[in-house]
């Protein structure tokens, strides 16, 4: 059943008297959330995360990954019990701000004493 039909339906039960007003208003917005849900998940599925390593001092790339976010989402929360807790990072609010469509550069980290820059970018 489509968005439309479901709105059509429950004003008819609004008109026919099965729920009042209140309630069949409390349904549309459930709907509207379901279906503001729907699109930003198509749309992040269909993305990348990609994360992109360079060595410091000669700027050579060391690792290049990318992932489909289709899978990003499911392994974000659950490798966030193991990821040692970084400074200025949140991994449930990265997560939730993926899941609302955060495009760009997400992450930008250099690490002194390793000589490296780590970069993690949706796309």
């Amino acid at each position: 059943m489509t968005t439309a039909e479901e709105r059509v339906k429950i004003l008819k039960m609004i008109e026919e008297e099965k729920i009042n007003a209140e309630e069949g208003a409390r349904l549309l917005r459930a709907l509207g959330k379901q279906e503001r849900k729907r699109s930003v998940s198509a749309v992040n599925e269909s993305g990348w995360l990609r994360v992109h390593v360079t060595d410091l001092d000669s700027g050579k790339s060391s690792v290049n990954v990318n992932v489909p976010m289709r899978l990003v989402n499911v392994g974000l929360r659950l490798g966030a019990r193991f990821v040692p807790d970084m400074e200025g990072l949140d991994v449930e609010e990265l997560a939730d701000a993926l899941q609302q469509g955060l495009t760009g550069k997400i992450i930008d980290v250099i690490d002194k004493d390793q000589g490296q820059r780590v970069e993690v970018f949706v796309e």
